[in-house]
């Protein structure tokens, strides 16, 4: 892991000779890019060997001439970077340059490394400098486009600059000057984490990763001037055309979270929604509302500016009221699949996009190389956990040929070990139900499963705990020989219910799966390879879990939820619509695409109209 003091550079702790910041490949650990800030008092000039870069000139305050291989530019400049876009001048590779200032000025250099020198100086014009206004209101800042493919060319170097308005939140990124926090999180396999305060002067440096959000503090204008050299760009598709792609914020959306997890659930959406440009609206479940407004004020703590993260309490008005109105843009939602269903067809048809997580029924498959007592274990966690009230528990082991008798014993075991008491308690290993309204159907379920056949092999109705006799407490609950056809399968019952379904085969298990109108997530307890292949690609479900026994080495998966950089939803009834949440997929779901066509021809060029077709011709 990468922390904050490799990248946040504090003013003047990266000056060198005459710069006030000097960031070359070589002290980035890059391959290209580079960022020199010069300060000239009245009167002075700088010599400068452009070497193997590329660079441009750009007045922050101040105005200055520039002679470059035999060339003079007159740059106006400007009295600092919120008062206007400046004018600036393009140094190609291998030239010698004189900057001077008459009057004195701080003037930045991004550079970037080329192999040859394709373009000659030339003046850039303010009048030419394309200008965004993205978002709006406390979410808006100004884009300065200053060289990017289709409006100034160079080999390498793209520079824009981005002003964020004093208690303005922006999600894009890096080098600063002002006052505000800066985040950079990493992959994976490419970890860094930066999370810096910075004042005027500092920089942060961003060689990978994902990079924002920026915040500026109250009553301080922030400032950043960023250097990309990658992204989304095709050269020359025709002749004289390229293309390019942006994604742009939605607006304001809004998330719908159910009771069982009132902090992670909502955490699944408005950090990706906020840092992507939007404002979000949060309406918690009745049932447990406190964390939401916890969490705003940490936000508030945090110096997000009033209007950004809202919170609405209330029921299905609300609701109605979020899935219905104009200015939303987007609605995210959690919760069981009838609902869900209702939120699809509701939010979509007043013309809004929707990711829909619906109910489950998570399948754990056990073969007969598995070690049973692994097995029972984390099985046992998966079901009981949480009193099984989430999404993502484990209601039905499939236990496969003559792993059933055994996987039954094991698990027996563990359920009459579970400690079930108030969540304040030492030692507790399970806590009540949400409500009484909850726990009386889930007991009743036992009871209907017992009468259709199954077999209770631990029953957890009429649970009392000493203390607590009023409480909603129901004891972990373990069915035998469950069929396809009773309720105790086919429902989702939200609850500590653990119901085991027998097969002969893999084959017959993951035809059961497949079968089941859910397809969250599922699981395989096996040390077999082959078995675990078979089982990825052949299984119709979102998520998969694969526990193997290899070398006494354990890869426990029981509950198959996907790290933040990967996305989360299942398939079938568990996902209404089609479109999972967090990681990449909620980055798309938040912002929308907007591609970019170019053709700068000659002005003395004269292109006559065409009608035919369009080509490449």
């Amino acid at each position: 892991m990468t922390f904050s003091g490799a990248y946040h550079l504090p003013k003047g702790t990266s000056a060198n000779g005459p710069y006030d910041l000097a960031i070359t490949p070589e002290s980035a650990g890059w391959a290209y890019s580079g960022l020199r800030i010069l300060t000239l008092k009245p009167g002075e000039e700088h010599a400068l060997s452009t070497g193997e870069n590329e660079f441009l000139v750009l007045p922050l305050n101040g105005g200055c001439t520039v002679a470059v291989d035999g060339r003079s530019f007159e740059l106006g400049g400007r009295t600092d970077v919120f008062s206007a876009v400046t004018d600036f001048a393009y140094l190609p590779r291998e030239s010698q340059a004189v900057i001077s200032s008459a009057q004195g000025g701080l003037f930045a250099l991004p550079s970037a490394r080329t192999e040859q020198k394709g373009h000659s100086a030339r003046y850039g014009r303010k009048e030419d400098v394309p200008v965004e206004l993205r978002a709006a209101g406390t979410c808006s800042r100004q884009v300065n486009n200053y060289c990017l493919p289709g409006t100034f060319d160079a080999e390498r170097l793209l520079v824009y600059e981005v002003l964020i308005p004093g208690g303005n939140w922006s999600s894009y990124p890096p080098h600063k000057n002002g006052f505000g926090c800066h985040r950079v999180y990493g992959t994976d396999d490419r970890p860094i984490d930066v999370l810096a305060e910075i004042r005027s002067g500092d920089t942060v440096l961003i060689p990978h990763g994902r990079h924002g959000p920026s915040i500026a503090a109250p009553g301080y204008d922030l400032c950043y001037l960023d250097e990309v050299l990658k992204g989304s760009f095709s050269d020359q598709v025709s002749r004289g055309v390229d293309v390019h792609d942006l994604r742009r914020p939605l607006g304001v959306v809004a998330g719908v979270t159910p009771f069982n997890f009132p902090a992670m659930v909502p955490l699944w959406m408005h950090p990706i929604a906020i840092a992507t440009g939007n404002t979000f609206l949060l309406k918690p479940s009745e049932r447990d509302p406190s964390a939401a407004n916890f969490v705003a004020g940490l936000y508030k703590k945090a110096g997000l500016p009033d209007g950004v993260f809202n919170v609405v309490h209330g029921g299905k008005d609300a609701v109605d009221a979020i899935l219905t109105h104009p200015g939303i843009e987007a609605v995210s939602f959690v919760g069981s699949t009838p609902i869900a269903k209702y939120v699809h067809e509701t939010a979509t048809s007043h013309g809004k996009r929707v990711q829909a997580l619906g109910g489950a029924k998570n399948h754990a498959v056990v073969l007969p190389d598995a070690d049973l007592e692994f097995a029972a274990n984390h099985i046992t966690a998966g079901a009981y956990g949480s009193a099984g009230e989430r999404c993502m528990a484990v209601s039905v082991a499939v236990a496969v040929g003559d792993a059933a008798d055994g996987l039954v014993d094991v698990l027996e075991r563990k359920a009459r070990e579970i400690n079930v008491g108030p969540g304040d308690r030492p030692g507790t290993d399970m806590g009540p139900l949400v409500t009484k309204a909850a726990q009386e159907p889930l007991e009743k379920a036992v009871g209907t499963a017992q009468a259709q056949g199954a077999t209770v092999v631990v029953d957890g109705r009429g649970l009392k705990v000493d203390g607590h006799e009023d409480g909603f407490f129901t004891g972990p609950s373990l069915l035998d020989h469950v069929t396809t056809a009773m309720d105790a399968y086919r429902e989702e019952l939200f609850g500590p219910v653990l119901a085991v379904v027998r097969t002969e085969t893999l084959d017959q298990a993951i035809d059961v799966i497949n079968a089941n109108p859910y397809g969250n997530g599922t699981a395989l307890f096996t040390a077999s390879g082959e078995a675990a292949r078979r089982f990825q690609r052949r299984v119709k479900v979102g998520m998969i879990g694969m526990i193997g026994m290899i070398g006494m080495i354990g890869i426990n998966v029981p509950v198959p939820v996907p790290m933040s950089f990967y996305s989360f939803g299942g398939w079938k009834d568990s996902l209404i619509g089609d479109h999972p949440i967090h990681g990449p997929e909620g980055i798309r779901f938040y912002t929308r695409p907007k591609v970019v066509t170019t053709r700068w021809p000659q002005q003395a060029q004269q292109i006559a109209a065409g009608f035919d077709f369009p080509t490449s011709n």
